[in-house]
């Protein structure tokens, strides 16, 4: 046959085989459109600081940064000081550690949660009403002129008996507080603790669906973090995932699963010398979470180390280490985010974040411009690879990792070609396959 000769096109199947079929499967693709609407594309930080209610100040963000910058000065006061600890090549070294003192002073902190719960402990009742108001506040002053960290808010007491009373009313004066001082800032995020049964997850939405009608906002309009704190949140008594209930339990506002390291290790009974992310028990718990939260458009957070890097300089080099050496293990495992309890782990926090990017930049940007320009190359991708490339490098770009002008100058892409890559219509994966 010749190559300009045109093939012949034949069918068997009626075209009513194909309305059949699509109707039947109508219910499965509303479900699919329900359950898995995909990420929303919107930035995601790398952590979480959490700060106990009473210790909380307008100038906690601003002294979180001065306090890491100083252990830098103290303990790596140059790029090559700071590799060495780390193990950093020669080629990072300047670049990470220009960063991340620039991110200190810029940016220290990107999530902030005041703490109600463990960091805060039992108070008086006028006493946490009091804590919750000035938290209110003090966040709606700091987004108003500009000293806020891109997200914020507060971990309240969870929907346990014995202290769900108090938990709902410390978030009622907290959001209420909120209102009054101008309304619900678009960084607002709520994190629910200890959260073993779906039911309390439901009940937390019905709390804020009472909380949106009485101050007519948006159905849907406040979202929340379920953390992920007892053995019963991964495995019911059933043998399901439990955590995979909760997501839907609620009904679209879950943003997060936030990794508990030590009340989870300690449910399983890990002795408390190997609570860790990096224990099999944490894995386990970790790759549910991944698999339950896939396409829903939540979030998966690692949790924290409590070796703080505190004391003289070895000490502070170990607890580096160890910080930098879990977080860039974390990384690869595709968990974005991770908790930092202490001034002196953001550093590392970055370090880590930065050399992460940065180590695999080059090779993302030259494989998605030869995909982008369909240009053959040692490796084949597919549409899927394409979005994770697409997904990494604007992460790298939301943390500060990387410039847009960098990665525009390697891709030949625009942020928003980026963000085309990296969250496809449902079936562009499939339908664009080769």
């Amino acid at each position: 046959m010749g190559q300009g000769q045109q093939e012949t096109v034949a069918t068997s199947l009626a075209g009513a085989v194909s309305e059949e079929i699509s109707a039947s499967l109508a219910p499965v693709d509303a479900e699919l459109e329900r359950r898995y609407p995909g990420d929303p594309g919107t930035r995601q930080p790398v952590h979480t600081v959490y700060v106990p209610g009473d210790v909380f100040a307008a100038d906690t963000i601003r002294s979180w940064g001065d306090q890491a910058l100083a252990a830098l000065d103290e303990h790596a006061p140059d790029a090559a000081s700071f590799a060495a600890v780390l193990g950093l090549s020669d080629d990072l070294a300047e670049p990470v550690y220009t960063r991340v003192r620039a991110k200190l002073e810029h940016e220290p902190v990107e999530d902030l949660r005041v703490d109600f719960e463990d960091g805060y402990g039992p108070r008086p009742d006028a006493e946490e009403d009091e804590t919750a108001a000035r938290a209110a506040r003090l966040i709606a002053q700091a987004y108003d002129n500009g000293t806020a960290a891109p997200y914020m808010g507060i971990r309240m007491k969870c929907m346990e008996a014995p202290v769900r009373d108090r938990g709902i009313r410390t978030l009622d004066v907290f959001l209420s507080g909120l209102m009054r001082a101008g309304g619900l800032p678009d960084g607002l995020v709520l994190t629910l603790p200890k959260v073993t049964y779906a039911e309390q997850v439901s009940a937390f939405v019905r709390l804020l669906e009472a909380f949106e009608k009485a101050h007519g906002l948006d159905a849907g309009r406040i979202g929340f973090e379920i953390q992920i704190e007892t053995s019963q949140s991964i495995l019911a008594t059933d043998g399901t995932a439990t955590v995979a209930r909760m997501i839907q339990a609620a009904e679209g506002r879950a943003t997060g699963l936030h990794y508990g390291t030590f009340d989870y290790s300690a449910c399983l009974g890990v002795s408390a010398a190997y609570q860790a992310s990096d224990h099999p028990a944490a894995d386990h718990a970790k790759a549910i979470m991944q698999v339950a939260a896939a396409g829903t458009g939540v979030r998966v957070s690692d949790g924290s180390t409590n070796v703080l890097p505190v004391g003289p300089t070895e000490k502070v080099h170990d607890a580096w280490r160890l910080h930098y050496g879990l977080t860039r293990r974390a990384l690869a495992r595709a968990y974005y985010q991770g908790w930092d309890m202490h001034p002196g782990h953001i550093p590392t926090r970055y370090a880590a974040v930065f050399a992460f990017y940065r180590e695999g930049f080059e090779q993302a940007a030259a494989r998605l411009a030869r995909y982008a320009n369909r240009a053959g190359g040692d490796v084949m991708d597919e549409p899927a690879t394409a979005k994770a490339l697409g997904g990494y490098l604007l992460r790298g770009l939301d943390c500060g990792a990387l410039d847009i002008a960098e990665v525009a100058r390697l891709t030949g892409l625009t942020r928003a070609d980026l963000e085309g890559f990296a969250a496809p219509r449902r079936g562009d994966l499939t339908a664009s396959a080769k």
